[in-house]
């Protein structure tokens, strides 16, 4: 893969507006409080990861920035656009956010290049011309243009989520959510995926991944998060949070992952 020279990390101390903002934010599945007054800044090209146990509020945290979940309480703003159920909200939110699931949610009857064309089609108004060819520039970059004419049942896993990568992509956000991208994949197949987060990263893109490959968060992120019971717990640079944790249950989730 070819990759292009790392673009510096933010400046985030300066008196700029965060793209990402939460504040005070709640969700409930029923009677059970998946996020706990959650208040959260990103600011514009930083990478965030956040990890914590299973049940943490990770995966709702990154749902609700672009209303997959809709939270009960609080305030979330992305690029000043306040969110809400308003249609004008969604779609001008959602347009700026790309996301990246566990499972590669592409559709099965379609091809490669028919799963990455829908979306700019369908949404953007592109041609049939104008799509393909910023599908095949995608392609290109995650390293499989040759699979384009296939069915995700004839690739990979690894292949199927480098696609899924792609799709997101083709919609040219300037944000993108990954939501423990690698947990359905096998062993080999990791490296692949997290080959092409690194340089998506490199590019400048902002980025918030939910994650326990903790070599990946080391080399990428500018900040890690850690969660537990719906609550943001510890926040810091990676060599503060790995080597000096904060909190007793950071330190003991960090050497039962470190560990495994």
């Amino acid at each position: 893969m070819t990759v292009a020279a790392p673009v510096p990390a933010p400046d985030h101390t300066a008196d700029t507006p965060p793209v990402i903002s939460m504040r005070d934010v709640s969700k409930y599945f029923d009677d059970f409080q998946a996020l706990k007054s959650v208040s959260f800044d990103v600011q514009k090209g930083e990478r965030v990861v956040v990890c914590g146990p299973s049940g943490s509020g990770k995966s709702t945290l990154i749902r609700c920035i672009n209303r997959l979940e809709a939270h009960e309480a609080g305030e979330i703003m992305v690029e000043g656009t306040t969110l809400d159920d308003t249609r004008a909200s969604l779609d001008q939110i959602r347009g700026a956010v790309g996301m990246v699931f566990q499972q590669f949610n592409l559709f099965p009857h379609l091809t490669v290049l028919q799963n990455l064309t829908l979306g700019p089609r369908r949404v953007l108004g592109l041609s049939e011309e104008e799509a393909r060819k910023r599908a095949m520039t995608y392609l290109e970059r995650v390293q499989i243009p040759d699979q384009a004419e296939k069915f995700p049942r004839q690739l990979s896993g690894g292949q199927q989520q480098r696609v899924a990568i792609a799709r997101s992509l083709c919609m040219e956000p300037r944000i993108m959510l990954f939501d423990e991208p690698t947990s359905a994949l096998d062993p080999e197949m990791i490296a692949e995926v997290l080959e092409v987060m690194t340089e998506l990263a490199d590019s400048g893109m902002t980025m918030i991944v939910v994650t326990h490959e903790m070599g990946f968060a080391r080399r990428v992120a500018d900040r890690m998060v850690f969660m537990d019971k719906g609550e943001i717990v510890e926040t810091g640079t990676p060599e503060a949070f790995f080597t000096a944790p904060k909190s007793q249950r950071c330190a003991t989730f960090l050497q039962q992952i470190l560990n495994h």
